[in-house]
């Protein structure tokens, strides 16, 4: 998660960057076609890798990636017209949704830290932001509706984990999303961009591919009301980010809501670690009776 939050903060400066030159679908295309070369290499480097993209859910990944590609759009756009850190915060929705969705869909129990943990990383959230006429302009509603898009396809992303390699489903997201965008992009759009962009050009695509292997690993390792709470981290570190590149003002509210979602991320990471070990213990003792 700590390599996925640093992607994603590095991705939204390259796409501030490009979108001085190219526009938010030639960005994804860019994004999506440089992970599909990447992993045709790796699959030509390693002819075993191609057991590892076989899928028996053909239909989730098309539904997930379509569902994913307009989420990215939205959150692009949106990056271009309101501060870093307003977006990222409003992004942050998503794991509300997550929480409600992954009950009735995963089958995930409930605890009070995992809630506690959402549950402050919320209150975080508007404690930075502090709402007022200005947060619900008509461009929030762009990040408010990728984030429920985002939510989806973290659920998806969870039960495609059970049946599919991580390999794999990066391999059909960039494999679903490259011919896509392309089709949707200008062909020559390449020329425009001049040789000093070209490191940020890589760098969409890095980032995109190394976001999306961090994340779908973690959500591999634990419930995805675990791993969601975690990137509550990206809002303290892309406010920074924003203040130091862009000059977006930054006071100590930001401070003190990222205070509240650390302690969120903390306190369900420390219970979680508990019950972990708790687990073997039990059936030690079980065992032990028997």
């Amino acid at each position: 998660m700590t390599g996925a939050l640093l992607s994603f903060s590095l991705m939204a400066v390259a796409i501030r960057i490009l979108a001085q030159t190219i526009s938010i679908l030639e960005i994804l295309a860019v994004r999506s076609g440089t992970g599909l070369l990447f992993m045709l290499a790796m699959l030509a480097v390693h002819p075993i890798l191609r057991l590892a993209i076989r899928t028996r859910r053909p239909g989730l990944h098309l539904f997930r990636n379509l569902v994913h590609l307009t989420g990215q759009m939205l959150w692009a756009k949106s990056i271009l017209v309101l501060p870093l850190a307003t977006v990222f915060a409003l992004e942050f929705t998503a794991p509300a949704w997550t929480l409600l969705l992954a009950v009735p869909i995963l089958g995930e129990r409930m605890t009070r830290s995992r809630i506690g943990a959402v549950v402050l990383g919320l209150i975080g959230i508007l404690v930075i932001m502090r709402p007022g006429t200005a947060t619900f302009q008509p461009a929030a509603l762009l990040v408010l509706t990728a984030a429920f898009g985002f939510a989806s396809t973290m659920i998806m992303t969870k039960q495609l984990t059970a049946t599919d390699t991580t390999f794999g489903i990066i391999f059909w997201m960039y494999a679903i999303q490259s011919p896509l965008t392309i089709l949707g992009s200008d062909p020559l759009f390449v020329t425009k961009i001049g040789l000093d962009q070209w490191p940020v050009f890589v760098a969409v695509g890095v980032t995109g591919l190394l976001s999306h292997y961090c994340l779908t690993n973690a959500f591999r390792a634990a419930d995805a009301s675990v791993v969601v709470p975690l990137d509550f981290m990206r809002i303290p570190v892309i406010a920074l980010i924003g203040w130091w590149l862009y000059n977006e003002k930054i006071d100590v509210f930001v401070f003190i809501g990222a205070g509240l979602i650390i302690t969120g991320v903390l306190w369900n990471l420390r219970s979680e670690a508990m019950r972990a070990r708790a687990v073997p213990r039990a059936d030690a003792a079980r065992t032990a009776a028997e």
